[in-house]
């Protein structure tokens, strides 16, 4: 045989071998599935929670009027730095100081009221023991002129003494018997005397109490026409001027504040937290702020402080709106680490709450997570090992199919797994158990091996896609050049 001829014939047979690879490659191709694919790679993930809310300072005071009146002056500006005790702003006090001058001189009238009462206490006093004293000599004269008496009686009898005699000592036993009535008058007299004396006494220093009472809160009112400062910090909000009303007792109102006084030295993110994820934060984990007004910053903090009662979107607690269904959140505050001066009260900031970390540990990205029946995922496996020929999946099918040989639905059981591929390219379910989660791939503890390849997506196909399903990989779409001038 010529050479041109076996060369002729080994052209013509590597051609039928590649059609044959390209005709078996085109036929496997031809039902399968094309899909994104990844690889199980181990990589350090943290898990974080993102919540948005606004800058606080730690502590505050809103300085806000007692009285009705016009600020007469305002002795500092938005921005100034205030000690503590510092004055602030002067109400105006006509009226309060009035009542001071007014309640002081009713004090002094009251206090000489109660000096006449005392001296008047102090007088009964002496004519009570003045008239005692006298009871006690009438009371003598009296026992004396009574042995007196009957004595000169006895002696009349014998005869002793004349009728004159007794006469005369029956007269003197009569007087002193009306002097000891008399005395005994005098000293009820002086009781009561000194009983209306301690009685008005009490009187006047009930008024005088009473006096001091009116003087105190008089004097309190007019101290709280002066505003000092509370706590040292920064004026963050002065919402009124010179020669404006403000008024007590109204929120929320036009002229109820004025002034708000922050300690800066302290400086909290207040943000809210959906309640899926608040189990998940914990005190003192460390996080990162970022500031609308502060970009391409980030400054660090940590949990300070976790609410306990879940706040609805519109602000309100749960407690006070049972039986809503809207969705809740929980607020967490977050203390900054040496915040910088730039930091102003209710700028919006993102708050990133690391929850948790963990350093090489396998990882699949998020998407490839997906849920299925367990038991429609055993089925489509029997079924195919049925197509197969196999006479124990025929077996298996038969008799685990529906044992009790009715139409009963079977209960699901919905396990979460991701979709392997073997080396002939095709993609089983196998569950997982996973961990944390980062921000775009999570943890795999059980299940997978690394380097093994995954289904990663799109969506779509992973929501319809089967067990045991051939697969390709997806072209990758390249995008034009927009820039590129047509």
């Amino acid at each position: 045989m010529k050479l041109w001829k076996k060369i002729s014939i080994g052209i013509g047979a590597a051609v039928v071998v590649a059609g044959i690879v390209i005709g078996s490659i085109k036929a496997t191709d031809k039902g399968a599935i094309a899909v994104q694919m990844g690889k199980v790679v181990r990589e350090d993930l943290t898990s974080t929670v993102t919540a948005s809310g606004q800058i606080k300072p730690k502590y505050y005071v809103n300085v806000s009027p007692f009285l009705i009146g016009r600020i007469d002056k305002l002795y500092v500006k938005e921005g100034d730095t205030v000690k503590e005790g510092q004055l602030l702003a002067q109400m105006e006090s006509e009226q309060q100081s009035s009542n001071v001058h007014a309640m002081q001189a009713a004090l002094k009238g009251s206090m000489s009221d109660a000096k006449s009462a005392d001296a008047s206490v102090q007088a009964s006093g002496a004519n009570l023991k003045t008239a005692e004293a006298a009871l006690a000599k009438a009371q003598a004269d009296f026992d004396r002129a009574k042995l007196d008496y009957n004595r000169t009686v006895g002696l009349q009898k014998d005869g002793i003494v004349s009728q004159q005699q007794l006469d005369l000592t029956k007269s003197t036993y009569e007087m002193s018997r009306a002097a000891l009535e008399q005395a005994k008058a005098q000293l009820n007299a002086s009781r009561s005397q000194l009983n209306q004396s301690v009685a008005q006494k009490n009187s006047v220093e009930n008024r005088v109490a009473q006096t001091k009472a009116n003087l105190a809160a008089s004097t309190d009112l007019l101290g709280k026409t002066t505003f000092r400062a509370t706590l040292p910090g920064i004026i963050t909000n002065l919402p009124v001027h010179e020669g404006e009303t403000v008024v007590s007792g109204i929120q929320n109102t036009s002229g109820s504040l004025i002034m708000t006084i922050a300690d800066m030295s302290i400086v909290t993110a207040e943000v809210l937290v959906d309640e899926t994820d608040i189990v998940n934060v914990a005190m003192g984990q460390p996080t990162d702020v970022s500031v609308d007004a502060i970009p391409n910053e980030t400054f660090k903090g940590h949990v300070t402080e976790i609410g306990n009662s879940a706040l609805t979107k519109s602000g309100l607690s749960a407690t006070q709106t049972s039986g809503n269904q809207e969705a809740k959140d929980f607020k967490v505050v977050v203390t900054i680490d040496n915040p910088p001066a730039s930091l102003r009260p209710g700028l919006s900031c993102t708050a990133h709450i690391t929850t948790a970390s963990k350093k090489n540990v396998l990882a699949v990205p998020i998407q490839a997570i997906t849920i299925r029946d367990l038991n429609d995922v055993r089925e489509q496996e029997r079924k195919k090992s049925k197509g197969s020929g196999s006479g124990v999946a025929q077996a298996a099918t038969k008799d685990s199919g529906n044992p009790s040989g009715t139409n009963a639905k079977k209960k699901k059981d919905e396990v979460q797994g991701v979709f392997v591929i073997d080396k002939n390219n095709v993609a089983s379910f196998r569950q997982v158990d996973t961990g944390i989660a980062g921000q775009t791939d999570i943890e795999i503890k059980t299940g997978l091996q690394e380097g093994e390849r995954i289904v990663t997506g799109n969506y779509k196909t992973l929501r319809t896609i089967k067990t045991l399903t051939p697969v390709k990989e997806e072209k990758k779409v390249e995008k034009k050049d927009e820039s590129t001038s047509t």
